[in-house]
């Protein structure tokens, strides 16, 4: 069984309380688990904030170290991929996904931390100035607080922790409490490329004390969290003027329009609503399809899903494994329940053995269900066939959310329409809501959060902008 303890003052150490992580599968204990005190965290901050002053790593560096610890994490693959799905029951194919993401990362990243600049101002192109010259420079912000989730517990927090480093920063880590593995070995991976132990620190423990007392603190500059909109939003009323990247909830939807080319579509639909068993803030929880295609779509997403299997992660093929609880399992079950007494029709699976819910596709779904308008977080898809290209627009824009919508099209007026009109932080064409390449600026707009992911522009985030200007003597 693995040990998961916290790292403070460039030592790995017990916590005040320990706690027993167990397979999300069969649920045979897998990790003993070490939660932080207050002390710990009190210690992590201060410790971190004197090492970011003390260690005013150059680019260059950042850039060695990051870009080691990118190769050695495709060096450690396959260990990197076994504790991703003890932490969080994700399939194999889901998790090596996971890891060789999380290399580029941390090399997107490296490379990025030796492009930081800023630029010149022309003063003199301002009335009454002259023999002034100015430019910029970015400069890191201090302590950046990483928290994050466990539906990506080691890309995603590479993606805060790689860029907050290539900037400058020292960064304090408090990963999901589900998924504590992943998190500790990342450290590691980066203690053993030559990071300063005093750069990082990792706690884990509630959110409601371990993730308050990291709010309250006046230390951290900058807080990166992954998470619900609700704990979004008390984040934002924690922290006042500080800066927050905030990456909350979602509704994400995926037109398919009847001149769609089914054969790409489908088998990306099916991919996008499910992998992670549908675990994503992006996952395709509504498939808006032409009437006209409907039962065409239908049947090929019937097909497309026949041969695919549910059950162990840890075997090959297994297609979607167990969700993240059996508190969550039992959530998504009731959903299905209900919509199914409301007249939903399940095109495909429904059921569910342990924590494991097969996946399902929905038709005949009434607007106001919850599998419909609210964030499932499951391997659930609910088909809303559609007649007016406008009214699906206006529906699939009519929530409190926008992080990202795809549409599928032949028509270039039709898909420059959907872009212009849908308020998304992403619109993918010919492609679905859950697309995403880790170069992209990736963020939300409404209540799906601000500010935003991907090495450049998270680093433009974690950095501040300095004016100097300089006039003769």
């Amino acid at each position: 069984m693995r040990t998961a303890r916290l790292f403070v003052h460039g030592s790995w150490i017990d916590g005040v309380s320990t706690f027993e992580m167990r397979d999300k599968y069969d649920g045979t204990p897998v990790a003993e688990v070490h939660e932080a005190g207050s002390e710990h965290v009190d210690a992590a901050l201060e410790g971190v904030a004197r090492g970011q002053r003390d260690h005013a790593l150059p680019p260059y560096d950042r850039f060695r170290i990051l870009s080691t610890a990118a190769r050695r994490m495709e060096e450690l693959h396959d260990e990197f991929v076994n504790t991703v799905v003890l932490d969080t029951g994700f399939t194999l194919t889901d998790a090596r996904r996971e890891v060789s993401r999380a290399a580029q990362t941390l090399l997107l990243s490296a490379e990025e931390a030796k492009r930081i600049h800023g630029e010149v101002v022309p003063f003199d192109s301002a009335p009454g100035v002259s023999e002034r010259y100015a430019f910029t420079v970015r400069r890191p912000l201090g302590v950046v607080c990483a928290i994050t989730p466990f539906n990506s517990p080691l890309n995603t927090l590479t993606h805060k922790v790689a860029p907050a480093l290539a900037a400058g920063n020292g960064v304090v880590v408090k990963p999901a409490s589900y998924t504590p593995l992943s998190a500790g070995m990342l450290v590691q991976l980066l203690l053993d490329a030559g990071l300063p132990p005093d750069l990082v620190a990792l706690v884990q423990g509630p959110g409601s004390t371990v993730g308050q007392r990291l709010l309250e603190s006046p230390i951290p500059s900058f807080y990166a969290f992954t998470g619900s909109t609700e704990v979004g939003e008390h984040i934002r009323r924690t922290v006042g003027l500080r800066r927050t990247q905030l990456e909350l909830g979602s509704l994400s939807s995926t037109i398919v329009c009847e001149d769609a080319v089914l054969d790409r579509c489908v088998p990306l639909c099916v991919g996008a609503a499910f992998r992670k068993a549908g675990q994503v803030c992006t996952s395709v929880q509504r498939l808006y399809v032409h009437a006209a295609v409907v039962d065409e779509f239908l049947s090929a997403i019937k097909d497309e899903l026949g041969s695919r299997t549910a059950g162990d992660p840890k075997q090959e093929g297994t297609f979607v494994g167990p969700v993240i609880s059996a508190e969550d399992a039992d959530r998504i079950e009731s959903w299905i329940d209900r919509a199914t007494r409301r007249g939903a029709q399940v095109v495909h699976g429904g059921r569910r053995s342990g924590q494991v819910i097969e996946p399902t596709v929905l038709d005949d779904v009434a607007a106001d269900l919850d599998v419909f308008c609210r964030e499932i977080f499951g391997p659930v898809v609910s088909i809303r066939p559609f007649s007016d290209f406008d009214e699906a627009l206006a529906e699939v824009d009519d929530t409190p959310f926008g992080l990202a919508a795809g549409i599928f099209t032949s028509d270039i007026t039709r898909a420059l329409t959907a872009a212009e009109r849908l308020r998304m932080g992403s619109v993918h064409i010919n492609e679905t809501s859950s697309s995403r390449v880790d170069l992209m600026p990736y963020g939300g707009v409404k209540h799906s959060g601000l500010g935003l992911e991907g090495p450049r522009y998270a680093i433009d985030e974690m950095t501040e902008q300095r004016l100097i200007s300089i006039g003769r003597p």
